[in-house]
C-alpha cells in the first residue's frame, strides 16, 4: 500500500469502519474486559475517560500513533499509551475528549481528523472505563509531544498489532488469582497491558468480521 495525501486509503485493512461502533451509537456496558478485572477494580463508580486510537497512511502501509508518558506522571509514567484521557465535564463526548487530549498531549489540530467509529469500552483496575475512538490522521502528520506529559512519541504498523503472534501473554498470581498481562514487544518498545488490550479487541473485531464475510460466502 502507498499513501495517497493526507488521511490516505487505509487500503491494507478495507473493513476496518464495518469492525467499529458507529459514532452515532457509541458503545454502553462497564467493559468487555470487566469479568477478568471485577476484583481490582476501586470501590465507586468508574471514571469516564477516551482515547484515540490514531492511524496514519505512510509508504509501508497503516501505522498506529503512541506515546511514551513522561516518566515524572503520577499514574503510568513511562508507560506507552494511547493519546488520551478522562472525560471533562466540558467535553461534548468521549470523541471530543479523545480529539482534545490528541491535541494537547501530540499537537493533532481535530479538525485535521477523520473519526471512524469506536471500540468496545475497557475496563482499568486504576478505575476507568476507557471509550477508544478510531480515526485517521493526515499522513503528513507531524508530532509535537508536550514535554510535560509526553516522553516521546512513535508509531508501529497496525499490520504487526493486528498479527497473533506479535502479542504475548506473561502469565502472573496477582491478588490470589492467576492473571494474563498483554504484551507486544516491538524494537525498542513495550506495549502492554490497557493499550495491548484494546489492540486485542481491535483486533478481534475485525477478525470476526472476516469470519462473518467469509462464511456469506460460503452459504
Amino acid at each position: 500500500m502507498t499513501a495517497s495525501g493526507p488521511g490516505g486509503a487505509l487500503d491494507d485493512f478495507p473493513r476496518l469502519r464495518e469492525a467499529l461502533h458507529p459514532l452515532d451509537a457509541p458503545p454502553r456496558g462497564a467493559g468487555w474486559n470487566l469479568d477478568d478485572v471485577r476484583d481490582l477494580l476501586p470501590p465507586g463508580p468508574p471514571v469516564e475517560a477516551a482515547v484515540l486510537l490514531a492511524l496514519r497512511s505512510t509508504e509501508q502501509g497503516t501505522a498506529v500513533l503512541f506515546t511514551r508518558r513522561h516518566r515524572g506522571l503520577r499514574q503510568h509514567g513511562g508507560q506507552v499509551s494511547l493519546p488520551g484521557g478522562r472525560i471533562d465535564p466540558g467535553d461534548a463526548d468521549a470523541r471530543a475528549a479523545a480529539l482534545r487530549e490528541a491535541h494537547e498531549e501530540v499537537g493533532l489540530v481535530p479538525g485535521t481528523v477523520r473519526p471512524l467509529g469506536y471500540l468496545d469500552p475497557l475496563a482499568t483496575i486504576t478505575g476507568y472505563r476507557v471509550l477508544p475512538l478510531v480515526a485517521r490522521i493526515p499522513s503528513d502528520f507531524v508530532a509535537r509531544p508536550e514535554p510535560g506529559e509526553v516522553d516521546a512519541v512513535f508509531e508501529v504498523p497496525l499490520a504487526f498489532l493486528m498479527t497473533p503472534s506479535n502479542l504475548g501473554h506473561q502469565a502472573l498470581e496477582y491478588r490470589g488469582r492467576r492473571r494474563e498481562v498483554l504484551e507486544y514487544k516491538y524494537p525498542g518498545q513495550r506495549i502492554w497491558g490497557a493499550t495491548a488490550s484494546m489492540l486485542l479487541n481491535l483486533r478481534e473485531r475485525l477478525q470476526r468480521v472476516e469470519d462473518a464475510v467469509r462464511q456469506a460466502k460460503d452459504d
